[in-house]
């Protein structure tokens, strides 16, 4: 696809991806791709999740090897074989998981693998200690280098991240969904470095599956589709419906499909719940064939709220019912046989078992089913299995992949097809749709209507507001660990629902 001419296209290339291509055992993931990036640009990576964006970035950072293509970096053709020889061409990946040690500091972060040494045997602490000091001060962060990586946020984290990057003089920096779990203002600052860092020469990959924030930082974006190059445009060309368009090559009816269903009986009502430092006196009432919408801000005690209904933390007093009775729910196991699915914020940490297969994983939570005296039947997993793959259209190359090679959208389908299988009737979905593409985000949402249809009642934690008010039939809004407030989501704003959780309404 030819590229319009403008300011940004006079600008020299740094980066020549040429007709990548990459395979694995029976699955092509890229398929003559090429990508150029320009000097000081920003340039958006766009696609589904499969598209293969975390591919054509991993080759470039050394992580995998490409099977073929050319890469001209700088005018001259490279072979990357390792992310160190990637990290000496300048060349930089802060991934959405971050790669930090949370038991070391941030100067101890940024230098790990290259100390300055007194001696052979004798580290230079000060040196290293005020050379990451200046890096996070030059950055406008208000970071102490001497604090321990686990005690930081999110967000400086990933200045952490960013900082090791120029410390390794990068020139080109990508960022894989860099703000997937920051706040508004996070964000902006985030952005504000960025523009830094772009005025500095440095050249950006940004992924992002946030349609809404690409205009205000991007400048071109690349589009591919089932490991195929789609098109390059200038970002001020494009609508969002161009994208969406581009991306899943479909047009999708509604960005949120909310049906009306008939709400049902109570299922699940808490009472006083209390757990010290985290929630306090909370009561509420989930109804069959509704989606509850769970705002607030980081912090405000939404996700500590799901894992004490799932068992997974232990509450102080309390009162949980399901179906009208009381239940004691002190560990996972009496929520799962309470019928009850915890879909968690985490799905790597928490949600998965990376090393074991796409069947093994659906069927987790439901081994009951499949085994009789101790042994589990392989055929009745595998057809299971098929069957949630095939609705829910998982992309991969069969039932034993290891999870761990999926896209993340098909990571997150896998967990959601665990908790299907395990016939669930509450569904706590904590951010179910973070750093999943638009198209598989409206599958998310179709496939909570089917659910609600069939009398299951879900919980939606979410920071999108715009997700909350598009899904939910009512919002509860948390603050400060207690419930600030509970309304229909036809009489509540975006508005309305910051002003209760930040406490001024």
């Amino acid at each position: 696809m030819i590229v319009k001419q403008s300011k940004s296209a006079e600008k020299d290339p740094v980066l020549e991806m040429r007709n990548i291509r990459k395979t694995f055992p029976g699955v092509v993931a890229l398929d003559d791709v090429n990508f150029t990036l320009l000097s000081g640009e920003v340039h958006i990576l766009l696609g589904e999740n499969g598209a293969g964006k975390s591919t054509l970035v991993k080759i470039l950072s050394g992580a995998y090897q490409k099977s073929g293509g050319n890469i001209v970096l700088f005018g001259k053709d490279v072979e990357i074989k390792n992310p160190r020889q990637a990290q000496q061409l300048g060349i930089s990946i802060i991934y959405q998981e971050f790669n930090l040690i949370s038991q070391l500091s941030a100067a101890e972060n940024i230098f790990l693998g290259r100390e300055f040494l007194l001696s052979p045997t004798i580290i230079d602490q000060k040196r290293i200690l005020d050379s990451a000091q200046s890096l996070l001060n030059d950055l406008g962060v208000n970071i102490d280098a001497r604090q321990l990586v686990g005690e930081l946020g999110v967000a400086q984290q990933q200045m952490v991240e960013v900082a090791k990057a120029l410390s390794l003089n990068a020139k080109i920096l990508i960022m894989d969904e860099p703000t997937s779990a920051l706040t508004k203002n996070e964000i902006i600052e985030l952005f504000a470095i960025i523009r830094k860092l772009k005025n500095r020469g440095v050249s950006v990959i940004y992924i992002s599956h946030r349609l809404e924030e690409l205009s205000e930082i991007g400048d071109r974006i690349t589009v591919l589709r089932d490991g195929k190059y789609i098109g390059t445009h200038q970002i001020s060309e494009m609508t969002q419906h161009d994208l969406i368009r581009m991306m899943v090559n479909r047009e999708l009816k509604e960005q949120f499909p909310k049906q009306k269903q008939q709400i049902g009986d109570e299922i699940l009502r808490i009472e006083r719940l209390n757990r010290q430092g985290s929630l306090n006196n909370i009561n509420f009432t989930l109804y069959r064939g509704e989606i509850l919408g769970v705002a607030g801000l980081l912090g405000s005690g939404r996700t500590e709220l799901a894992r004490a209904i799932f068992g997974a933390d232990k509450i102080d007093s309390g009162m949980i019912y399901v179906d009208g009775k009381l239940q004691i729910i002190n560990k996972p196991r009496n929520a799962i046989n309470l019928d009850i699915g915890y879909l968690s914020e985490d799905r790597k940490a928490e949600g998965l078992v990376l090393d074991l297969s796409v069947q093994s994983n659906i069927c987790l939570a439901s081994l009951g089913r499949f085994s009789k005296f101790g042994v589990v039947s392989n055929k009745q997993e595998k057809d299971a299995a098929s069957e949630y793959v095939k609705d829910l259209r998982i992309k991969t190359p069969g039932l034993n992949q290891k999870v761990l090679f999926l896209s993340g959208g098909n990571q997150q389908k896998v967990v959601v097809s665990k908790w299907l299988c395990s016939n669930a009737k509450v569904l706590i979905f904590d951010e179910p749709t973070r750093g999943i593409d638009v198209g598989s985000k409206v599958e998310i949402y179709q496939l909570m209507n089917r659910l609600t249809a069939e009398g299951a009642a879900i919980m939606m934690i979410s920071s999108e507001l715009p997700e909350i008010l598009g899904m939910s039939n009512r919002v509860m809004i948390m603050r400060e660990g207690s419930i600030a407030g509970i309304y229909d989501t036809d009489n509540v704003t975006q508005e309305k629902i910051l002003q209760n959780a930040l406490g001024a309404a």
